[in-house]
C-alpha cells in the first residue's frame, strides 16, 4: 500500500500511542492530535525513538471544544493537504468523577469530547478526506455497550441537566452515538469512496494512575479486570487492520470487534427514527 497520511485523536497513551507505533513502523506519516502539547511530545519523542521514523507529527487540539477543533483543522489542512485516516480515538471517561462538568464552551464535556467533536471533526476535514484516493474513518465505541444494553441517547437531555449523571451512562451515551453516527455517515459518504467503520473497544489494560482519585477500592477491580483484559498493543492491531487492510477495502457502516470480525450492535442505533433524530440533535451543536 502506498504511504498514508493517518490522523488518530488521543495519540498520546494507550490505544491511540500503540496504533501511531504500529502505523509509523509500516511507514506511514503519523499525526497525533492530543490536548496537552507536553504529553503530546513526549509521546511523540517516544513514537520517533522506538520506531526510527522522521515522519511523526503533534498536533495540539481539544476535542471539547468547538473552536480548538476548527483551528486544529485550518492548520491540518495547511501543513497536509490529503487526509487517508482518521480514526476517533481520544475520549473522555474519569471513571472518579461524580458530577456533570461543563466545558468553557458550555458543553457537557463528555457529550462535547466523545460525541460532537468526532462529528465536527469528520465534517471540518471532509475536503481533505475526499483528495484521497481512498480514506477511511474509524470511530470508536465500546463493548461495555453490550452490558449497558438499556442505554439510550437521551435526544431531551443528552448532557444530563434534569436527570441523575452517572459517568458511566454519559460515557456509553456518547458511544451509543457514535455507533448511530457511523451508520449515517457511512449513508452520507456511499459513491464517494470513502469509508466509515466503527470499532467497538473490549477490556483493554488501563494505566490507573490516570485517576489518581479513583477509590482503593475501584483500583482493585480495575486490577482484576486487567488479569482478563488485551493489551493497548492488541487493540490498536485492529485499527490498523481496518484502516489499511485491502480486505476492508469498501467495507463501511459496519461495526468491528478486537477480532476484526463484524458484530451487531442494538436494533434501536439501525432505527432510521432514531438515527436522523440523532443527528438533527447533534447539528444543532455544530453551529
Amino acid at each position: 500500500m502506498d504511504k498514508r497520511i493517518v490522523l488518530i485523536t488521543g495519540g498520546n497513551s494507550g490505544i491511540g500511542k500503540a496504533a501511531a507505533l504500529q502505523f509509523a513502523v509500516l511507514g506511514h506519516t503519523v499525526v497525533i492530535g492530543c490536548r496537552s502539547k507536553q504529553r503530546g511530545s513526549a509521546a511523540l519523542a517516544d513514537i520517533k525513538a522506538q520506531t526510527g521514523s522522521d515522519d511523526a507529527h503533534l498536533m495540539v487540539v481539544d476535542m471539547s471544544l468547538k473552536a480548538s477543533i476548527r483551528q486544529f483543522a485550518a492548520a491540518f489542512k495547511k501543513k497536509f493537504g490529503r487526509l487517508d485516516v482518521l480514526i476517533h480515538n481520544a475520549a473522555t471517561f474519569d471513571i472518579s468523577q461524580k458530577q456533570p462538568i461543563k466545558t468553557e464552551e458550555g458543553v457537557e464535556s463528555i457529550w462535547a469530547t466523545n460525541h460532537i467533536g468526532p462529528v465536527l471533526l469528520t465534517e471540518c476535514l471532509m475536503d481533505v478526506l475526499k483528495k484521497s484516493d481512498a480514506a477511511r474513518i474509524l470511530t470508536v465505541a465500546s463493548k461495555g455497550l453490550v452490558v449497558k444494553k438499556g442505554v439510550r441517547v437521551d435526544m431531551n437531555d443528552p448532557e444530563f441537566e434534569n436527570r441523575r449523571f452517572s459517568v458511566q451512562n454519559a460515557y456509553y451515551q456518547s458511544k451509543r452515538a457514535q455507533v448511530m453516527y457511523t451508520y449515517w455517515l457511512a449513508g452520507q459518504l456511499g459513491g464517494t469512496g470513502l469509508t466509515v467503520n466503527c470499532v467497538r473497544v473490549t477490556n483493554v489494560q488501563l494505566d490507573i494512575s490516570r485517576w489518581p482519585n479513583v477509590s482503593d477500592f475501584m483500583k482493585k477491580i480495575y486490577k482484576l479486570k486487567s488479569r482478563f483484559a488485551i493489551s493497548p498493543e492488541q487493540m490498536a492491531g485492529t485499527y490498523v487492520y481496518l484502516a489499511l487492510s485491502s480486505e476492508t477495502a469498501g467495507e463501511t457502516g459496519k461495526y468491528f470487534d478486537e477480532n476484526n470480525a463484524p458484530v451487531r450492535s442494538i436494533p434501536y442505533t439501525y432505527e432510521r427514527k432514531n438515527i436522523e433524530a440523532l443527528m438533527a440533535l447533534t447539528k444543532k451543536y455544530l453551529d
